[in-house]
């Protein structure tokens, strides 16, 4: 049984040689429509990338005491380094919150009278992500309340509403982004499965010839799956090589001011799971192509 299983899978792979222009033209069908898949989604995820930096994000404003040992600061400020879902901490020494405070007032804001007796503490602006399940277990509540359990730490300020709009624009870009993906699926599987079916059109004399001398239909669908499956990896990989190229190219369109943004490619997850919907996909055409 396996013998035969692994025989016919070996023919399946060798009648890809049979008509070369018509697997070549396959080929280059889901490799391009993998291509400009992958191209939705990188701009899909570039966009909501920007977009959760300035509404997936709680920021939190942290005033230490102002007779707090610098080692109680440094301390408490290692412990926000280390906490979850942090995503940037700026800190500011008396001395550079005085400085920041001048530069931000312009030419009003002469303080060199106060360098001597500096009346600001030590102080923090902190930036967490927020998590999906944020709305669901009071994440924001929680995180001021350990962040006010800090030792030497006065007050921490933050804006309630901030949450909710991010975890609002979460809920809101996979509303967004799940449609479309499923609308990208449902073309992706039109043109593969067209093309696919015109290519095993090529071979229906072959086919027909098998079911004649009394061939199982097993004996004759699963090679034809086995090419199905050949084309869907090979397409998909070649699909996703063509989109790293294209990345290299404009990954760096708009890095320039003001702009300064830099198209990211899309995460390995996300790869993999393209290559296996293509491929899934091919399959899934040769056999309705095949039946």
């Amino acid at each position: 049984m396996i013998a035969q299983f692994l025989r016919l899978t070996g023919r399946g792979v060798a009648d890809l040689r049979l008509h070369p222009f018509a697997q070549l033209l396959t080929l280059v069908a889901v490799a391009m429509v993998t291509l400009l898949t992958g191209l939705i989604l990188i701009g899909l995820h570039n966009v909501n990338l920007e977009l959760l930096k300035s509404r997936g994000q709680v920021e939190f404003q942290i005033y230490w005491k102002t007779d707090a040992e610098v080692e109680t600061v440094l301390e408490d400020w290692k412990v926000i380094k280390s906490m979850e879902h942090l995503m940037l901490f700026k800190t500011f020494t008396p001395q550079s919150a005085l400085t920041e405070l001048a530069t931000t007032l312009g030419e009003t804001g002469d303080f060199s009278w106060l360098a001597e007796n500096n009346p600001l503490p030590y102080s923090g602006l902190a930036s967490f992500a927020v998590p999906p399940d944020a709305q669901d277990t009071g994440w924001a509540e929680k995180l001021l309340t350990q962040l006010n359990s800090l030792s030497g730490v006065k007050k921490v300020n933050y804006t309630p509403f901030q949450a909710d709009l991010a975890q609002s624009w979460r809920t809101m870009s996979r509303a967004v982004i799940w449609p479309v993906l499923g609308f990208l699926g449902l073309i992706v599987s039109l043109v593969v499965h067209n093309t696919i079916k015109l290519s095993l059109l090529t071979r229906m004399d072959e086919v027909e010839i098998l079911s004649l001398v009394g061939a199982k239909p097993a004996y004759i669908r699963w090679p034809l799956l086995t090419g199905g499956f050949i084309q869907g990896v090979i397409g998909s990989g070649a699909g996703i090589g063509l989109l790293a190229i294209v990345h290299s190219f404009i990954a760096e369109v708009f890095n320039f001011p003001p702009f300064l943004f830099e198209i990211q490619f899309l995460p390995t997850e996300q790869v993999i799971l393209l290559a296996g919907a293509v491929t899934i996909v091919s399959i899934g055409s040769s056999w309705v192509a095949v039946k």
